[in-house]
């Protein structure tokens, strides 16, 4: 598919979901953009064990020559066969030798939750760089905006500035403060377009709110690439999403001390983590996870499992 895609050939696969996708290392993908138009602001919810990526993940890993993935693979097969979860995970290797992207079925579809608010922030993000926004100037609250979340300070004529509202999306993933950031760029239409044009093809955000591992992964290697906005949007952003609330995905699958830039989303027995590792073993990695079919804790459980497989391999690499 890619530019390395000829170098690449498939270890595994079991073929119990037909067509998974192997993603080449930054590979340039032909954006299509389906995005939905609704007024709603309903959210598709999975109901638990069933996810919209279909009843059994795939395993699927590319390597180049000289990388031996079996382990991996095999382990990653078995945290998600003994979880009985729905599972699709991408990573994407920035740095060190030859470096790579490789799927574990990471073109299946899933609720996306709270990843929304990540292409909220990414966008404010660049604006922010680009100066086209203040991030100290004042959004307003509408009624329209509201949904339970960490606030409840809320009120029509309040008005909150762009810093406060990203930290509370971010740290706290507030939902409101979420749709506010919304709002501020321009509704769902802009947040599909503008996610299209960075590359992501199987993506509704927000009103249909679905999304693939893959997808998040494209959008976390361009920023990490200083793609969106470069250094000023990334010194904006990464604060935001470091030492938040919810830690127990994917950075808990990485050593003490390890910075892990992230957005998680949750809803019923789904939890997702889209995630930048700063400082792997051979530098920056991208790993996203989604899940559906556990929740809570044992959703965080087997992603931070993976993430210490995926640390492992990639340990593996200065070997």
């Amino acid at each position: 598919m890619g530019r390395r895609a000829a170098a690449m050939f498939t270890l595994v696969i079991v073929a119990l979901v037909a067509s998974p996708w192997i993603v080449a290392a930054r590979a340039t993908r032909q954006v299509t953009t389906s995005v939905a138009t609704s007024a709603s602001e309903t959210r598709i919810s999975a109901s638990a064990g069933q996810s919209l990526a279909g009843p059994t993940p795939i395993a699927a890993v590319a390597a180049p020559a000289g990388r031996d993935f079996s382990a991996l693979v095999a382990a990653l097969q078995q945290l998600v066969a003994g979880s009985g979860a729905n599972v699709g995970a991408t990573v994407v290797e920035l740095a060190g030798t030859d470096p790579l992207t490789w799927s574990f079925d990471g073109g299946a579809v899933f609720t996306a939750a709270s990843t929304y608010k990540l292409v909220a922030l990414m966008i404010e993000a660049e604006n922010i760089a680009s100066g086209k926004t203040d991030p100290n100037g004042l959004v307003c609250y509408e009624p329209s905006d509201y949904e339970d979340g960490w606030f409840d300070d809320y009120a029509p004529g309040v008005c909150f500035s762009r810093n406060e509202l990203a930290s509370r999306a971010a740290k706290q993933s507030d939902n409101t403060a979420g749709h506010m950031l919304v709002r501020d760029i321009g509704g769902a239409d802009a947040l599909n377009t503008w996610a299209a044009s960075v590359g992501t093809t199987s993506s509704a955000f927000f009103v249909d709110n679905i999304t693939t591992a893959a997808d998040l992964a494209v959008l976390w290697a361009a920023e990490a690439n200083g793609d969106l906005g470069g250094a000023a949007a990334q010194a904006w952003l990464y604060p935001l999403l470091t030492g938040t609330t919810t830690e127990n995905g994917v950075p808990a699958g990485t050593p003490a001390g390890s910075t892990v830039v992230h957005k998680t989303g949750t809803i019923d027995a789904v939890e997702n983590d889209a995630a930048l590792v700063m400082a792997g073993p051979d530098g920056p990695y991208v790993l996203v996870v989604m899940t559906d079919g556990l929740g809570g804790a044992a959703g965080w459980g087997l992603i931070a499992a993976m993430s210490a497989a995926v640390w492992q391999v990639e340990a593996s690499r200065l070997q």
